[in-house]
């Protein structure tokens, strides 16, 4: 007789779903040597790519660190030609952040061997299991999505 698993409490799932996501997050990141940059300059090139051009602060921000921090980050995928830094035309005082084609590429390529691991992982489940995850993921999508409304 197959053994019942014991409801959770919220602060349990919680708890879990945070350990869960970093292993997850550190396993599927082994990948991102491939690259050939750095873990900060990899998040912050992924910002640019997936949210488009951007102001130096509003990177700083959405990266969470100070724009000083920031502005080395940017400095070294220029210096890699991941991204060009141009005047903002409607306040020459700022700069607007956007990625050039082949920091597009890297991210891009860096994202698929991301999903691609996922995706062996994944393979291990039934499809039961999957389809569980697929309605979790949805549920956290929809819960990300309000609290950025």
């Amino acid at each position: 007789m197959p053994s019942k698993l014991r409801e959770l409490s919220l602060e349990e799932v919680g708890r879990s779903l945070h350990s869960n996501a970093i292993h997850l997050l550190r396993d599927v990141r082994t990948e991102d040597s491939a690259m050939g940059i750095g873990p900060a300059q990899a998040s912050a090139l992924s910002v640019v790519v997936f949210g488009g051009p951007l102001s130096l602060n509003e990177l700083a921000k959405a990266e969470q660190v100070r724009p000083s921090t920031m502005s080395r980050i940017v400095e070294a995928l220029v210096r890699e030609g991941l991204i060009r830094r141009e005047t903002n035309r409607d306040d020459r005082r700022s700069i607007i952040i956007s990625s050039t084609d082949k920091g597009t590429k890297i991210i891009h390529e860096g994202r698929s061997r991301r999903e691609k691991r996922l995706i062996k992982l994944l393979s291990q489940l039934d499809a039961d299991e999957i389809r569980c995850l697929g309605r979790a993921s949805r549920i956290l999508s929809r819960i990300l999505v309000a609290k950025h409304s």
